[in-house]
């Protein structure tokens, strides 16, 4: 791995937005960790001496002396004139507040009045500074706007605000240095540009790119430290009361200033990331929106191939990958919570697996998912019927999968499972990659798909065994990635139905229908979990079970009640 140059009392910083706000508190604790050299950008002016009435520091005497001043002028003190000089003042003070906080740590610092998206302006004024601190080595790019508003809203202007100041902005700087010199890259993005969020488009727009520019320069310049950090959202000034109590309802943390003025210091101690780009803050949760009472239908088309699914070569049945019926559901159930922001899934009703999509000369080139409303209540939960099907070339139609999902706004919390026994008594004594080796002797699951690590404890009634999943990455995950609900962890967790019909039976079996499906909390991964499955009934075409997903504390993660697997031939499930 290159090795990227540390920070040292020669670094030169541009900092765009880096005299005032969250941008400059950054700047001030880098300093104290390491005095180098800033130059700070800022469209504010800096005044070098305030006028002879501004001596107040208190906003109201402030802006009386203003008014005075108008007056005495013979002009009119109208809200905005006073506000504007208002605001003059107060930012060349906190300019020079900032700059005195960084000389103090024995650093060099110097402001410049200037649009980065201004290009010769800038190209200008960074020559000038050059002269006297140094070639650039390093840029922190913390410049911009916001012009929050739904997307039917927004004006062009609107857009170019908000999209300039950070994407032209970056270009024009990478324009003003040698970028064989440049050391580090750090480009303040957001989680909104990696979640979204509602009113925020061009926002969310500008910081992805910002995102991807990141890597992009990471890869053309492999020993410049680049970093896009997407910060979530800091207590600071922009952070209103009001807002704070909107950030609580919708579980939304905080960023503290000098923690989030640390963690920068962290970022740029940490010189050999595996990504240019990290998310600093809590995920942005959608709010619940109001919902109309008309009741809609619709229609979602994707193609489906094996080269976008990688997952699909650990799910094989007779010589072909078959997409797992958990990842059938996840598609109906992501698709939905992206119709319906701020509700998620709380439980699916008669899940059917009707006809399955096997990855061969069979697979349809397109397949659809019909979604069709059934009952909405805003701001508490929606009722759907999704169905996935797909057309032949002769026109003719082919029913995959149906189920009937209801969505709430907010989920209930499950008790805790009551007949939780972890105690082994040591009749499987298999463990871990043993359950799916030997060409599936117990499991054909690939590795996506594993692992199930011991099997705690097996009666003719109930089989209960502790689960791993250790994440696979977005890539191998293609179109059916994690969310809310983990396809892949549902599917690990019925293993416990395998292995309980090939011990009592030396049988196998595949799923059919689910009765009823909850999610309570997330199932997590890379960490173990535990499945209780409760055997209902067994035919000798079938075999009904409860499937209960928990922690060692017995907290339910999501149940899986009436469970219907069809018994079908090992031998053809290895051929």
């Amino acid at each position: 791995m290159t090795q990227t140059a540390q920070l040292s009392p020669s670094s030169v910083f541009v900092v765009s937005g880096g005299a005032k706000g969250i941008t400059a508190e950054c700047t001030i604790r880098l300093a104290q960790q390491q005095p180098c050299k800033f130059i700070l950008l800022g469209r504010s002016e800096l005044l070098e001496t305030e006028p002879d009435y501004a001596q107040n520091s208190d906003e109201s005497a402030l802006k009386k002396c203003i008014m005075e001043n108008l007056l005495s002028q013979g002009e009119k003190p109208t809200p905005m004139n006073v506000q504007k000089i208002y605001n003059k003042i107060t930012s060349s003070r906190e300019i020079k507040k900032t700059l005195a906080a960084i000389e103090k740590t024995g650093a060099k610092a110097e402001y410049i009045s200037v649009d980065v998206t201004d290009t010769p302006a800038l190209q200008e004024k960074l020559a000038t500074a050059v002269q006297h601190l140094g070639p650039i080595t390093g840029i922190i790019h913390g410049a911009g706007n916001l012009a929050d508003k739904l997307i039917e809203k927004k004006t062009e202007q609107d857009f170019e605000k908000v999209y300039t100041a950070k994407v032209q902005g970056l270009e024009n700087l990478l324009n003003c240095v040698n970028p064989n010199q440049l050391q580090h890259l750090v480009l303040f993005s957001s989680v909104t540009g990696f979640y979204g969020n509602p009113g925020q488009s061009d926002y969310a727009i500008a910081n992805e790119i910002l995102n991807k520019s990141a890597h992009i320069f990471k890869q053309s310049y492999p020993s410049c430290h680049v970093v896009a950090i997407n910060w979530g959202a800091w207590d600071s000034g922009m952070v209103t009361a009001e807002l704070k109590k909107v950030f609580q309802e919708r579980k939304i943390e905080i960023i503290p200033v000098a923690v989030g003025a640390q963690m920068l210091v962290k970022e740029m101690d940490n010189t050999n990331h595996a990504t240019a780009q990290v998310v600093i803050g809590s995920p942005l949760v959608p709010q619940a929106t109001e919902l109309d009472s008309e009741l809609r239908t619709y229609r979602v088309r994707r193609q489906m191939t094996l080269e976008a699914n990688p997952f699909l070569h650990d799910h094989t049945i007779a010589g072909s990958p078959v997409l797992p019926a958990t990842c059938a559901m996840t598609w109906m159930i992501n698709t939905c919570e992206q119709l319906y922001p701020g509700y998620k899934l709380f439980h699916h009703q008669n899940f059917k697996i009707l006809k399955g999509i096997t990855f061969n000369e069979s697979l349809a080139k397109e397949h659809i998912l019909e979604i069709e409303e059934i009952s909405k209540v805003s701001f508490e939960n929606v009722e759907v019927k999704a169905t996935i099907l797909s057309k032949n070339p002769e026109g003719k139609i082919h029913y995959h999968f149906s189920a009937q999902l209801n969505l709430q706004q907010k989920i209930p919390i499950a008790r805790p499972y009551e007949s939780i026994n972890l105690e082994e008594d040591n009749i499987i004594t298999t463990t871990g990659k043993a359950f799916y080796q030997n060409g599936g002797a117990t499991l054909f699951h690939g590795p996506a798909f594993q692992e199930v690590t011991k099997v705690l404890n097996i009666s003719p009634e109930k089989i209960t065994t502790e689960c791993l999943w250790q994440e696979i990455s977005d890539k191998q995950q293609g179109q059916f990635p994690v969310q809310w609900i983990n396809p892949y962890t549902i599917d690990l967790s019925m293993h416990a139905l395998w292995i309980w019909t090939q011990h009592f039976h030396q049988e196998a079996c595949l799923p059919g229908r689910v009765e009823k499906y909850e999610q309570f909390v997330a199932t997590p991964h890379n960490k173990p979990f535990y499945v209780s499955c409760e055997v209902k009934a067994k035919t000798a075409t079938s075999v009904i079970a409860d499937f209960i997903i928990h922690d060692r504390q017995g907290q339910i993660y999501s149940r899986m009640l009436g469970a219907h697997a069809i018994i079908w031939s090992m031998k053809l499930l290895r051929s």
